[in-house]
């Protein structure tokens, strides 16, 4: 029996070690829950607090914060729209290929798409608001379309034409200023004062074209050897022979051919030396050129001027030495077979003599000449108005 009750007690004290033992693992294992939970519950915190939450109270949101989230993200997306058209080209037929520009109307950014196979074309994820679109394609001119975009709105461009590339071509037409200055030349040998006088040596044009030197020479020969140039100088030296000058000369037919050869060769070598050989070396245009507009004063002076001022070959007005050296040139060259006691003196008196009939010829063309000018008439309506004119009265009036 005493043996019983041992074995009893020791039975009921292995019992309750069991039983403690069991139950302190038990508290173990709902330690390790309890930890488990408690870091779950940590992070669910910390996303809130990162999370957009509205100050004014908690949100019907779950505790993990994942409901706010989307639906943060739905209303944001509800307020972008989509832009969707098609692109054609003028057949009617769906253009391939083609880029197209979408730029807000901030222009801080824009996106580009390709058109497809079927000519569509989409953006996506547009914000609301004015959106341009620019269209282009290799031999088609640029398209821009521009529209409003509502919020969350899917907008159908109306379909987009292409029209064909305007293609522009510069022609420029050069022409060759010697031929021009060959015609105008041409039509100076026409120019005869009352029909029968040779003008050879006036240009009606005030923007001729510049002489070669082989326009000058021929200029020069055409005037000397024209036949009422011949017929001139055979009338003066007439005049001459009937006034008994230059005696030494004499008379008869011997002494007209003196006289008649001394007038022609002054012409002779006043026309080419003042109208081709210098102006040739010095690169000056030996014509007088027509004004025609301004006050009387100034065209006086413009004229008179003609002795001493000339139009360069480049355009513009300068000295006229060509006309100076020619005179004196001139004047030396006919004293050497014009009888003279004062040889220098003669060259002298003959040089201002010219140079006085330079003068006049250009007030003779200005005021006189070119109304009994056949051409001189046709020209003088088409007279370019200078300048300073222009500006005084503004554009002349066809």
């Amino acid at each position: 029996m005493r043996g019983s009750k041992e074995i009893l007690v020791r039975t009921r004290k292995f019992s309750k070690a069991n039983t403690l033992l069991g139950l302190g693992i038990a508290l173990v294992l709902l330690s390790c829950c309890a930890m488990a939970s408690a870091q779950s519950g940590g992070a669910t915190e910390r996303g809130l607090s990162v999370g957009k939450i509205p100050a004014e109270g908690p949100s019907p949101s779950t505790s993990d914060g994942s409901e706010q989230n989307t639906q943060d993200q739905g209303t944001q997306a509800a307020k972008l729209g989509i832009v969707i058209g098609t692109v054609l080209d003028q057949s009617g037929a769906v253009s391939v290929g083609t880029v197209i520009r979408l730029t807000p109307e901030d222009k801080s950014a824009y996106r580009e798409v390709i058109s497809g196979d079927n000519g569509q074309f989409s953006f996506s994820n547009i914000p609301a608001g004015h959106f341009q679109l620019s269209v282009s394609s290799t031999g088609f001119g640029n398209e821009v379309y521009s529209a409003a975009l509502a919020p969350g709105q899917t907008f159908l461009v109306p379909p987009i034409v292409l029209s064909v590339a305007t293609v522009v071509t510069q022609v420029k037409v050069t022409v060759d200023p010697v031929e021009v200055a060959t015609q105008e030349v041409k039509e100076q040998e026409q120019q005869r004062v009352l029909r029968f006088i040779p003008n050879f040596y006036v240009s009606y044009h005030p923007d001729a074209a510049a002489l070669t030197t082989k326009l000058k020479y021929q200029l020069a020969w055409k005037s000397s050897i024209d036949v009422v140039t011949i017929g001139g100088a055979a009338f003066l030296a007439g005049l001459q022979q009937a006034g008994d000058e230059y005696s030494e000369f004499g008379q008869g037919a011997q002494g007209y051919a003196k006289r008649f050869g001394a007038v022609y060769g002054d012409v002779f070598a006043s026309t080419f030396l003042s109208g081709a050989v210098f102006p040739s070396l010095l690169k000056q245009d030996p014509r007088y050129f027509y004004r025609g507009t301004g006050s009387t004063k100034k065209r006086l002076l413009y004229a008179m001027g003609n002795s001493v001022m000339c139009k360069g070959d480049n355009g513009r007005w300068q000295v006229n030495y060509s006309n100076m050296a020619g005179v004196v040139s001139g004047a030396a060259l006919v004293s050497t077979y014009y009888p003279s006691k004062n040889q220098g003196l003669q060259i002298l008196q003959n040089s201002l003599v010219r140079m006085g009939e330079s003068s006049l010829a250009g007030v003779m063309q200005e005021f006189v000449l070119h109304k009994l000018t056949k051409v001189g008439r046709r020209q003088d309506s088409s007279v370019t108005q200078p300048t300073d004119a222009l500006l005084v009265s503004g554009p002349s009036k066809p």
